[in-house]
Parts: C-alpha cells; structure tokens; sequence
C-alpha cells in the first residue's frame, strides 16, 4: 500500500538579486533571454508574482530579504548598518549603534569622490583609524570591508540610532553635519559622538602614508569616511526557533550574510564585487548551497549580477547574466525532496538604474506542488501563475505547509 504521494522536506531558495525589471522596447532582460532551466522550473512548478515588502513600497536588499524570511521589516528593521557590521564579522550586541561607511575623498570640507576612486588598499588607513579616534566613555569598533567599504559600530550608554547620515549621497557638496532627528538626549549625543569620529578619521587620515602614497601616483586619497545606516542591532528570533529549520545562508554580499547571522543561520560568503556569471561564482554559490542541504533543512542563497547590471543600465549584459546562470539551474530540476523556490528581492529596471516597486517573479518547485500552466520565468507572465500575487512575508507560511510543517487552525 503507498505511503502517498512524496512530501518536500527541505527548501533551497534562490534569490537573483535585482532580476526583475520594465519592458524596454516591450520586453525585458529575463524574458528575452534563452533560460531552458528556469522555464523547466517555472513549467513544472507553481507560479506568481511577488511584492517582497508591500505594492507600492521601492525597497532596498535588507527588508525585501528580512520579509522573505519571515520577518516582518515593519517590526524588526533599525536600519542597515547592524547587518553590513555583522556581516563583515563585527559581533554586534544589543546596544550597540552600527553604521555602513564609505572610504571618501574630501577636499575643504567637499566630497569629491564619495568612494575615493574605488580604493582597494584599506588595511592601513583602517588600523589608523582603530588606534587615534576615540571618544570617552564609547568604544569604537571600525572594520573594513571589500573594496572602498567599511563598518562603524558605537558600543556605550544612552546611544540613539535617531539621527542623520554624514553622507551626502553625492559628490562636488559638504560633508554633512549628522544631526538628531528627534529631540532626545541620546540622539543628540550620539550625533555630537559620529561628527567628532567624522573629523577625528580626516585628522587621522589627512597625511596617512597610504595616501601621500596614492596623491604621487595621481590618485584620490581615502581620507575620510562617510558613515550612513545607523540603526540599532534587532532582536530577531532564531530561525531554528521560528520554524524547526535548520538555516544555512550562501551570498557574497555582507549584508546578506548579516541578516543570516543575526538570524542565527550558519553563513557561507562566496564571492566579492564582481558580475556573478555562471561558471564562476553563481555556479559555486549554486554547487555550495546544493552540498549544504544535505546537513541543513533550509538554504538561502543569494546571487549578485542581475543587479548590477540593471544599476547600469545595461540591458544585454543583464540578460547575458541570465543566460549563462541558468546552466547552474539544471541540477535543480530532479532534487527528489527539496522544495526549489526562485524569485527575486526587488526590481531593478534598466531604465530606472535603480529599484522600483514592481512586483518580481517567483516560482515554487518541488514534490506535490500544483503544477499551473504557466512554462516560462519571467516578470511579465507569472501573474497568470497559481501562486497569483503574494507578498514577500508569505514565502515562508506557503513553503513550510508545503512540507507539510505547518499547525491546523480551528477544530
């Protein structure tokens, strides 16, 4: 007698970063592109499209990827310096003010490249700024990260993530003055704290031998840092804890690998700050989160490229990255007991250069799914799939009832 038909019992889900997008002469990148794995996917699976935080909103990485997982950003994003720290591998404590931060160059007080020519060599000025910024009664924590990147993290009492960023978000102006955004004690002492670290990284940096080095070689000092993102570290509930599930996260990008860590997820980084092309990083991220589900229930895994080309504008190249990512996708079609879901955290058109709000693709795959008519992946016929149009916090509830995990409510 048949025990019934085979249950999923594991869920790698797959996020092509930024892979969403507009028509741009009545098509787009993913749905002009050649991707026979993602159209077998999509033809044996169910499909629909996906508002990651809400219709409407424009979000960013870190809340379309907290609401995929099941955390609603409404509720547990502070902002999104405590995962880039985390990720980088500050350990972050309850309390503690974190910041992403930028390697600039700043000339009389004007930005004039916000990441100081794309500096690489950042060792240096990071210890230099480790060892002569300080402020009594806080501690200073600054880590550096790939390329012109780095983290800031402020550990004391009666610190407030409430104030403004001393980025301007664009060169030829002012350094910014950070400033309180509400009037409490806390807010105004750490903005009082972040400007004097702001000046304090230019005294310390201003004449660094790194960059005396790099003004003779005809390149642009990294003498300041521009600190953004503050927010407090959440408290999030442990994705074991929240569904039985042990967690695995594979991604390049630090922040990705903060929100696993903080979600008490084991974290595998893979790749830097190139364009993820099949048979290279993608592959790898693709082999790596494969090999982890045989020790783990659950496995993220996020991949980079599409994005950075649609922050580009560069329509072919973003469909080239498609084409030459789906051949990571053939192993995926016949894992006997694993729920393969693969979508996207956001839009991000080609003619925007940027994120929009516009819902993205996904599809679920897998023993038991009900299989809709729809046979290719793409933004612009998922909707006529049977998931129909979800948000991005029901991924999760729809996943674990299809393996089979989720609790009867009612009699």
């Amino acid at each position: 007698m048949s025990d019934g038909p085979p249950v999923a019992s594991k869920i790698l889900l797959i996020v092509m970063d930024g892979a969403s997008d507009r028509p741009v002469n009545g098509t787009t990148p993913l749905a002009s592109a050649d991707t026979p794995n993602l159209d077998a996917l999509a033809y044996g699976g169910i499909n629909g499209i996906m508002d990651t935080v809400g219709i409407g909103v424009r979000p960013g990485s870190d809340v379309s990827h907290l609401a995929i997982l099941g955390y609603d950003p409404f509720k547990y994003y502070t902002g999104r310096g405590p995962f880039e720290a985390a990720g980088i591998g500050i350990d972050v404590k309850r309390g503690d003010i974190a910041f992403r931060c930028n390697f600039a160059t700043v000339e009389d007080g004007i930005v004039r490249d916000r990441r100081a020519g794309r500096i690489e060599d950042t060792d240096e000025l990071a210890r230099a700024i480790r060892e002569k910024v300080k402020v009594p009664g806080v501690d200073i924590i600054f880590k550096r990260s790939t390329g012109h990147r780095a983290a800031l993290v402020l550990r004391g009492k009666g610190l407030s993530p409430d104030i403004t960023d001393t980025d301007p978000h664009k060169s030829g102006v002012p350094l910014s003055e950070c400033r309180a955004t509400t009037g409490s004690a806390g807010a105004r002492h750490t903005a009082d704290i972040v400007n004097s670290v702001s000046r304090q990284v230019i005294e310390a940096l201003d004449h660094h031998p790194v960059n005396m080095a790099r003004k003779e070689r005809g390149l642009l000092p990294g003498n300041a840092i521009l600190i953004r993102g503050a927010g407090d570290v959440p408290d999030l509930p442990g994705f074991h804890g929240k569904y039985g599930m042990k967690g695995a996260v594979v991604a390049s990008p630090g922040l990705i690998i903060g929100i696993g860590k903080l979600c008490g997820m084991e974290c595998h980084t893979i790749g830097g700050l190139g364009i993820e092309l099949s048979g290279s990083v993608a592959d790898e991220k693709i082999d790596k989160a494969v090999a982890e589900l045989r020790t783990h229930d659950f496995v993220l895994v996020n991949v980079k490229g599409a994005d950075e080309a649609g922050h580009d504008g560069d329509f072919e190249r973003k469909a080239r990255f498609f084409e030459e990512m789906d051949i990571s996708f053939k192993g995926l079609l016949h894992l006997p007991d694993v729920l393969v879901i693969v979508t996207a955290d956001h839009s991000t058109p080609v003619s925007v250069r940027g994120h929009s709000a516009d819902p993205v693709p996904i599809v679920m795959h897998g023993p038991g799914v009900r299989i809709d008519d729809v046979d290719r992946y793409s933004e612009l016929i998922a909707h006529k799939g049977g998931l129909t149009r979800i948000k991005g916090l029901d991924v999760m509830p729809i996943a674990m009832d299809l393996l089979n995990r989720t609790k009867k409510f009612g009699a």
